[in-house]
């Protein structure tokens, strides 16, 4: 099993349901989007306020669904980013229920380092590019 520095509990919702009883797929890409926003805060590179400040833009996204998540199911998404490019992240998730373990989905994405005031990407700041290796362990 992956090993990740970072989780994020989620909340299953009624609303988050579909008829079959269990959470809709599109929630599974709104839990990873939850998890990365929380992994950015934890590391320091957003504060909240205007997300204009985050300077990401989502390239690419894919999730593997593995089991249904149950309404009252404990949850937790683990998110971790295992490469750096240039101007691109790559990150890695897992959602997961703690109590077992169980693994309901594997997921990755693409983020870009993006200027929203320019309207045009950027080479990722040296300064995310330093806590980010720190904190996962990856060559600068």
């Amino acid at each position: 099993m992956p090993s990740f520095r970072f989780y994020h509990p989620i909340e299953v919702r009624y609303g988050d349901l579909d008829p079959q009883g269990h959470v809709n797929n599109a929630k599974f890409m709104t839990y990873l989007e939850q998890a990365r926003i929380r992994y950015v805060q934890h590391l320091g590179l957003w504060r909240g306020g205007s997300f204009l400040e985050i300077g990401f833009i989502l390239a690419q996204a894919s999730i593997t669904f593995r089991a249904p998540i149950l309404f009252t199911q404990p949850v937790r998404v683990g998110a971790r980013i295992t490469h750096l490019g240039n101007k691109s992240v790559h990150m890695e998730y897992q959602i997961e229920d703690p109590s077992d373990d169980q693994v309901m989905a594997t997921g990755s994405s693409v983020l870009v380092t993006y200027d929203y005031k320019l309207g045009e990407t950027i080479p990722i700041p040296d300064n995310w590019r330093k806590v980010i290796s720190e904190f996962e362990g990856l060559s600068k």
